[in-house]
């Protein structure tokens, strides 16, 4: 059961980096605007660019089970500084903190199943291991 589960988290965590690429992807110009409006001027291109390449070879890794903590740990490279910066629960005041803290704690969440895979790796059912086991002789 185990493994199954293992499996499971690890599509269900990888198509929310692939939706986030495909719409960081496809929403190009909104996400430029909205960098700006958090106040991220530098380097907008290169910015998004990197980002679309985080998220797409860490997801791919962290689905196909191959490299699955390197996966992980470029998505957290992509997710953490993303959280900060977009939810700022510190600085906001009262009327407005309840809802931002959710996402917040959300975003936090989803660091914390990343940091899961990052030290445990795949589990049974990955890429890697079907490698590993076909071809021995």
């Amino acid at each position: 059961m185990k493994d199954i589960f293992d499996l499971l988290g690890r599509v269900l965590m990888a198509f929310l980096f692939f939706y986030e690429a495909y719409d960081t992807l496809f929403f190009y110009a909104d996400t430029k605007r909205i960098m700006t409006t958090y106040g991220l001027l530098w380097r907008q291109e290169l910015l998004i660019n990197c980002s679309i390449f985080l998220l797409v070879l860490g997801s791919l890794l962290l689905l196909l089970g191959y490299r699955a903590s390197l996966g992980a740990a470029m998505l957290l490279i992509y997710w953490i500084p993303l959280t900060f910066i977009l939810f700022p629960v510190w600085e906001i005041g009262q009327e407005g903190k309840r809802e931002l803290s959710v996402h917040f704690m959300k975003n936090m969440a989803i660091s914390g199943g990343l940091f899961l895979f990052l030290v445990n790796g795949a589990g049974r059912w990955s890429i890697r291991r079907l490698f590993a086991t076909s071809f021995v002789r």
